[in-house]
């Protein structure tokens, strides 16, 4: 009996532990994203800004790609300032092309 509450206590810590790890790295996730966001706000414009910031919303994991390429443009020179149509632009590149399909009856 006393092995088995010994076993449970164990199994109990590790439980605990890898969600304790989880943890940390969500919210180290969450910094590195805010600070990229510090980053990439400074040189958007209002219309784009709104456009990211619905993007956040609707689509987190697509807005978190679009601000570590805008960063990372920022960081190495390419761009100064991010309007409206160049947002719109990288977010074309991002989504995939839709095929159609034409159903024809005979």
């Amino acid at each position: 009996m006393d092995e088995l509450h010994e076993l449970r206590k164990r199994k109990f810590e590790a439980i605990r532990q890898h969600q304790s790890e989880q943890l940390q790295e969500k919210q180290q996730m969450q910094q590195q994203i805010a600070q990229l966001e510090a980053i990439v706000r400074q040189v958007l414009t209002k219309e784009a800004l709104a456009r990211y910031s619905n993007l956040r919303i609707a689509y987190p994991d697509k807005a978190v790609q679009v601000l570590v390429i805008l960063a990372q443009a920022i960081q190495s020179g390419q761009l100064n300032s991010i309007d409206d149509n160049l947002l719109k632009q990288i977010l074309k590149k991002l989504t995939p092309q839709k095929k159609e399909f034409k159903i024809k009856k005979s």
